[in-house]
C-alpha cells in the first residue's frame, strides 16, 4: 500500500442513469482517505422490474464500511433524486449533513419522518464560505435550477480545485432563487479549476437554454383565452414555476388556489426559509366552490401521472369535491420524465374522454428545463477552463456525448459510470479501480438489497404464476394433497379442473416413490415441483413458482 496521497472520485449512483445521485470524493493515502459524500437521492420503481418496491436508492455499502472516515454529507438541492434517501440511509452513514437553508428544511423533515435527529442537518452559507473537511475545503456555489437554492460545490484540495455543478442551468432571471453569475464562474476559472464534474442531462439539446421569465407572457395569454376553469400541474418543488403560473393566473383575472399536500408543503418551506416572499394572492379551497369556473385557476400536484395525486384523482372523476367539465383546460407545465409516459398518457386520455382541453409539454411554450443545454455547457467549460471534465447526471449516452464534447475543446475527459473509481491527482483523470455497486430498495418498512431475491421472486410469481401445495404425511403414508394455484388460467384441454389434475399427478408421484423418499423433505419437494410443472406446462404452457408445505403427523 502506497503512502502517497491521492484525490479520488467515485460515483455510487447517478452516473450512467438519471436519478439516485450519490457521489464520493476522497483525499489521502490509499486505504486512509478521508471522504465527503455528495447527495443521497432516490429513483422510483416500476411494476415491470421492481414490483411492490416503494423507492430505490444507491447501495452505500462502500462508504458505510468506511463511515469512520466520512467527514460530511453535502446535499446540493432538495429534489428527491438528490435528497430523498437521507433519512433512510443516515443510520449507515452517521456523518454531519450540510445544506443551505431551504434544502435543510426539507432534509430535517425527511430525518424526522424516519425517526432520526434533525439536528444532524447543519445550515451553512454560500460560497465563498467553506467548511473544512479533513484536508479539503467545501463550499456551496449558488446555481439556478428548478428548485430554490440549488448549489454546486467548490471543493478545494491539495491537488487542486474541483467544481461539482450539481444540477444547474444558466438562467439570468430564474424568478425564485439566485441568477447565474458568470463573473463568479469566470473568477473560479481564473484562479484555476483542476476538475469539473458536470451535469450532462441536456447535452443533446442544441438550442440555448431559456429563462423562467420567458414563460409569463405565453402563460398569461393562454389563460386569458381559456373559456372554462384552468388547472395546471408542475413539479411540487418547482417554486419558481408555481409563482410564474400563479402570477399568470392573477394577471389573466382569475382567482388562484394551490392544491395538493406536497405542493403546499414545498411552498411552505420556501416561505418559512425566506426564499419566497412575494407569492401572488391565493384563495382557500372553501372559496373555490362559490366562484364561476371561468374565474378560477387551480395549481395541482401529479405532473408525472401519479394516480393518487390531485391530477390523477381529477382524471378519475373528482378531487376534494372538484370535477372538470367540457371546455375546461388542463396544462402540464412540466416535462414528462422518461418512464412516466404511460401514467401521464392515462391522465390525458381520461381528460380527453371528459371533453377537457389538455395542453402537454410538446408545445415548448409553457415549460423550460432546469438543466443546461449543450451551448450552455460549452459556455460553462469556457468560463471555468478546467484541466479535466468528468460527466455526471446522465445515462451512458449523455456521459459519452459530454466527454467527447469536452475532448473536442481540448479538455481531458473520462467516462465514469457508477462504481468507477477515478484518480484525479494528476492533470489527466485515470481509472484506478472498479467497485461493486448496486441498489437498495425501500420495501414497505424495510430496506432490502437488490440481490436479496425478494423482488426477483415477485417477478417470477407475476410472470409464471404460483402454486402452493400442502401435504399431510404420517410415517410412510401420504394422507392428503391440497394444491392452490394463483395467477394461472384453468385447463382447457381437459374437462377436469387444473387443481384436480395437479393433485392427482402429485399423489401419483408420491405414492409410486420409494417409501424412504417420503421421509426426506427435500426429495418430496423435488417430486412435487416436477409433478406440478409437468401438469402446468402441458395444460397452460407455464412452469409456476411452487411452494411445498409438508405437515407430518406423529404419535
Amino acid at each position: 500500500m502506497t503512502t502517497k496521497k491521492r484525490l479520488i472520485f467515485l460515483p455510487l449512483g447517478g452516473a450512467g442513469e438519471i436519478g439516485m445521485n450519490m457521489y464520493l470524493y476522497g483525499y489521502g493515502a490509499e486505504g486512509k482517505e478521508r471522504f465527503i459524500l455528495v447527495d443521497v437521492g432516490v429513483t422510483f420503481p416500476d411494476m415491470e422490474s421492481t414490483p411492490g418496491v416503494d423507492l430505490i436508492m444507491a447501495d452505500p455499502s462502500y462508504i458505510a464500511d468506511r463511515a469512520d472516515r466520512l467527514d460530511g454529507i453535502f446535499i446540493t438541492h432538495a429534489h428527491e433524486d438528490h435528497i430523498g434517501a437521507i433519512g433512510m440511509l443516515y443510520p449507515r452513514l452517521k456523518a454531519p449533513i450540510y445544506c443551505r437553508k431551504f434544502t435543510a428544511a426539507v432534509a430535517r423533515a425527511k430525518m424526522e419522518d424516519r425517526g432520526e435527529d434533525p439536528n444532524h442537518v447543519q445550515v451553512i452559507d454560500a460560497y465563498p464560505h467553506q467548511v473544512k473537511m479533513g484536508e479539503m475545503m467545501v463550499g456551496f456555489l449558488p446555481v439556478p435550477h428548478s428548485i430554490p437554492e440549488a448549489s454546486g460545490l467548490v471543493i478545494d484540495t491539495p491537488k487542486g480545485r474541483i467544481v461539482h455543478t450539481g444540477d444547474l442551468k444558466l438562467d439570468p432571471n430564474p424568478i425564485v432563487g439566485e441568477a447565474f453569475d458568470p463573473a463568479v464562474f469566470a473568477k473560479l476559472g481564473e484562479e484555476g479549476v483542476h476538475a469539473l464534474v458536470c451535469d450532462s442531462t441536456n447535452v443533446f439539446s442544441h438550442k440555448d437554454g431559456r429563462s423562467e421569465e420567458t414563460l409569463t407572457a405565453p402563460l398569461t395569454k393562454m389563460i386569458k383565452g381559456a373559456s372554462g376553469m384552468v388547472v395546471a400541474t408542475t413539479f411540487a418543488s418547482n417554486i419558481a414555476r408555481l409563482k410564474t403560473l400563479a402570477q399568470a393566473g392573477v394577471d389573466a383575472g382569475r382567482s388562484v388556489c394551490v392544491l395538493g399536500r406536497s405542493m403546499q408543503r414545498m411552498k411552505g418551506y420556501a416561505e418559512s426559509t425566506g426564499v419566497l416572499t412575494d407569492f401572488p394572492p391565493t384563495i382557500d379551497l372553501d372559496d373555490v366552490h362559490g366562484l364561476p369556473r371561468e374565474n378560477l385557476m387551480l395549481l395541482v400536484t401529479g405532473s408525472q401521472g401519479e394516480r393518487r395525486a390531485a391530477s390523477g384523482q381529477l382524471a378519475a372523476g373528482k378531487y376534494l369535491g372538484i370535477t372538470l367539465k367540457p371546455n375546461d383546460t388542463f396544462l402540464f407545465s412540466s416535462k414528462t420524465i422518461p418512464g412516466n409516459e404511460i401514467g401521464v398518457g392515462r391522465i390525458i386520455n381520461s381528460f380527453a374522454k371528459q371533453g377537457v382541453r389538455v395542453i402537454d409539454d410538446s408545445s415548448d411554450l409553457y415549460h423550460v428545463s432546469g438543466h443546461a443545454n449543450r451551448p450552455d455547457l460549452e459556455r460553462l467549460h469556457d468560463l471555468l477552463k478546467p484541466k479535466m471534465l468528468i460527466p455526471m447526471h446522465g445515462e451512458y449516452r449523455h456521459l459519452r456525448e459530454h466527454a467527447e464534447l469536452a475532448q473536442h475543446k481540448g479538455i481531458n475527459s473520462i467516462i465514469a459510470e457508477n462504481g468507477t473509481m477515478v484518480d484525479l491527482s494528476a492533470d489527466k483523470p485515470k481509472v484506478y479501480d472498479h467497485i461493486e455497486t448496486g441498489r437498495t430498495y425501500m420495501d414497505g418498512k424495510r430496506l432490502i438489497g437488490a440481490y436479496d431475491g425478494v423482488v426477483l421472486e415477485r417477478i417470477r410469481m407475476a410472470i409464471r404464476g404460483t402454486v402452493a401445495v400442502s401435504l399431510v404425511i404420517e410415517g410412510d403414508d401420504l394422507l392428503g394433497v391440497w394444491a392452490d394455484p394463483l395467477g394461472l388460467p384453468d385447463t382447457f384441454e381437459h374437462e377436469e379442473p387444473l387443481i384436480d389434475l395437479m393433485e392427482g399427478m402429485i399423489e401419483q408421484a408420491l405414492v409410486t416413490a420409494k417409501a424412504k423418499s417420503l421421509r426426506d423433505d427435500e426429495k418430496i419437494e423435488g417430486l412435487v415441483v416436477r409433478a406440478v410443472n409437468k401438469v402446468c406446462k402441458d395444460e397452460v404452457g407455464k412452469k409456476p413458482v411452487v411452494k411445498v408445505l409438508i405437515n407430518r403427523l406423529t404419535d
